[in-house]
């Protein structure tokens, strides 16, 4: 968006309002009596929903995610959320149960008409709206499963909607499907990364028809029936996008393309449907470089069995490898699917705009697998200084997506892969996914992470959500699909990092140089190299005997799975409002 859009919505004020009870009017100059008399107005009025209501790059309580962090087991940091110790506790208020922007769109869809602009005008914005307000829900029931449904904004003197129960989530997301559908409909199909269209609806319509398809599916304890409705029309609205839409995936050298994606200055119009925009000219930044390479901000790094997914480069499985557990970094990075070399520091690793190559940086990453995707040039590493702007739609989800709907409705075809998971894997020089070889030979690896598949199309599964895990990491998406999934189990289990087999000295780059010294007693001299204390610095799993870095081994990690697939509802609004009721064992 242009720098202008954003000072106008400033001066307007109503970009967001300042609390979160439903029986505010949103603060604005705007009143029905005197507002939307022209399409500015109308796009001025609908472009504040952007900036309140999609993630981005510095938390989750609004959007439900943030851009690049993940608290999951995709990335390790050297502290760990309550969500993964099970220390949630019931909040007083707040913790997501936000409702003023959803007041927001239901104040336009009111009051949008009261100007007399022509409906052929006002269509797209209408379409707009709904589009939020479906993005709004699908969010709120993945989150807290049923919710009330507003589809009007709520006066103070309204005490019937005020005190009104939670709506069934079945009755709340066939509300969502007629609103983007509506969206579908009535957006303009020019191609856009900076407002929704249609392709933008259509792949929203994927992604929440596949989260509430597979949550149907796998959480067989809250007797919810359609799933495979909704997992059909996500494989037809991704369907509709790859055959009709403009996008495609973008492509250079298979050791660079995908990298170059995620750290570019500017949005790449071929894949990216929709961004949230960071730029220096307009003093927009985020901090995702300061996130990887500094020592006093989580340390983050993958996770080794994220790490231990990523195939060999001829296809083959790597866990399928005699002592794969005991490799040590150089020789487990070498070879893989390029999309680790892309993702993390490994060997002859250089900065953006750097000639030396590097070795993972021990200041910063907790498990040795220092992350790269995303990352710009060095001189944006000050905290809040990075300027590339961070996908939210992107057309390789939408291929993902339509590959994992049609194989949990066990109607997937190779055609299908090859029109999906091919262009992945194309992009990055790896062989195509086999159906008939992944079903025939499912992986262990893999089934014994996740334990709820089942079936003739195991592997097939397994497969898509190993190259689901690998191609949007550091995304947003983790935490949803362990949720959608029922493997919340997962996120309880140790998580490791690199493998040492105990004190000495590593070159973990093959330049026959020792980047990094582990000891015990004292400190020995080796020039150049990184040092870290085992027992203080670094715990492996057998101490001085070696093992996988394990991170916060003295800190219990719990998943409860009679609760913690919801979240709990805040107190207040519990006292509030007596006809709202908690999630079960909150």
């Amino acid at each position: 968006m242009k720098k202008i859009i954003y000072i106008a919505l400033v001066g307007l004020a109503f970009l967001s309002a300042c609390t979160n009870s439903l029986d505010l009017q949103p603060l604005s100059q705007i009143s029905p009596d005197n507002s939307f008399a022209n399409e500015n107005e109308l796009r001025l009025f609908v472009l504040s929903f952007y900036d309140s209501m999609l993630p981005n790059a510095d938390g989750e309580e609004k959007a439900f995610t943030s851009l690049y962090t993940e608290n999951s087991d995709n990335i390790v940091l050297n502290s760990l959320d309550p969500k993964l110790t099970g220390n949630r506790t019931v909040p007083v208020s707040g913790g997501g149960w936000s409702w003023e922007t959803l007041r927001n769109v239901n104040y336009f869809l009111q009051n949008y008409q009261r100007g007399g602009v022509a409906p052929g005008i006002t269509d797209k914005y209408v379409a707009t709206a709904r589009f939020f307000r479906a993005y709004f829900y699908a969010n709120m029931v993945a989150r807290y499963g049923d919710v009330p449904w507003y589809s009007k904004p709520i006066e103070a003197t309204d005490t019937q909607l005020l005190t009104k129960g939670r709506d069934p989530r079945t009755a709340v997301m066939d509300s969502v499907l007629l609103d983007i559908d509506f969206a579908i409909a009535h957006l303009p199909a020019n191609q856009s990364f900076s407002e929704v269209n249609r392709w933008t609806a259509l792949a929203l319509k994927s992604r929440l028809c596949l989260f509430e398809g597979t949550f149907r599916k796998y959480h067989t304890e809250f007797k919810l029936s359609d799933s495979d409705r909704f997992l059909k029309q996500a494989a037809d609205a991704a369907e509709e996008l790859i055959d009709k839409g403009p996008y495609g995936i973008y492509s250079s050298s298979p050791d660079k393309a995908y990298t170059d994606l995620f750290h570019a200055l500017t949005v790449n119009a071929t894949e990216v449907i929709l961004a949230r925009p960071y730029s220096a000219s307009l003093q927009i930044f985020h901090n995702v470089n300061y996130y990887t390479v500094s020592p006093s901000f989580g340390k983050p790094g993958l996770e080794k069995k994220l790490v231990n997914s990523y195939l060999m480069r001829d296809g083959s499985r790597f866990t399928d490898r005699t002592g794969y557990e005991k490799l040590e970094f150089f020789d487990e990075t070498k070879d893989r699917d390029p999309r680790l070399s892309q993702t993390v520091r490994t060997a002859g690793y250089k900065r953006v705009d750097g000639v030396t190559a590097l070795a993972p940086s021990y200041s910063g990453t907790v498990t040795g697998y220092q992350l790269t995707k995303f990352v710009t040039a060095a001189p944006n590493d000050a905290n809040g200084k990075s300027p590339n702007p961070l996908p939210i739609f992107r057309y390789a989800e939408v291929l993902l997506n339509f590959a994992e709907a049609k194989a949990e409705l066990g109607t997937l075809t190779q055609t299908d892969l090859d029109k999906s998971v091919k262009k992945l894997r194309d992009r990055v020089g790896m062989p195509p996914l086999n159906l008939t070889a992944a079903n025939t030979n499912p992986d262990t690896y893999l089934s014994a992470q996740y334990k709820q598949v089942k079936g003739s199309n195991l592997g097939v599964i397994l497969e898509i959500r190993r190259e689901r895990r690998i191609e949007l990491v550091m995304e947003g998406f983790r935490w949803n699909d362990l949720m959608r999934w029922k493997e919340g189990h997962l996120l309880a289990q140790q998580y490791k990092g690199a493998y040492f087999p105990g004190a000495g000295n590593y070159d973990l780059d093959g330049d026959g140089k020792t980047d990094l010294v582990l000891y015990s007693g004292s400190q020995p001299s080796v020039p150049g190299a990184q040092f870290l204390k085992l027992g203080t610095d670094v715990s492996l799993e057998n101490g001085t005997a070696g093992g996988n870095i394990v991170v916060n081994p003295g800190t219990p990690k719990k998943f409860n799975e009679d609760r913690d697939y919801l979240y709990p509802l805040p107190t207040q609004d519990l006292l509030l409002n007596q006809n709202l009721k908690q999630n079960p064992n909150w």
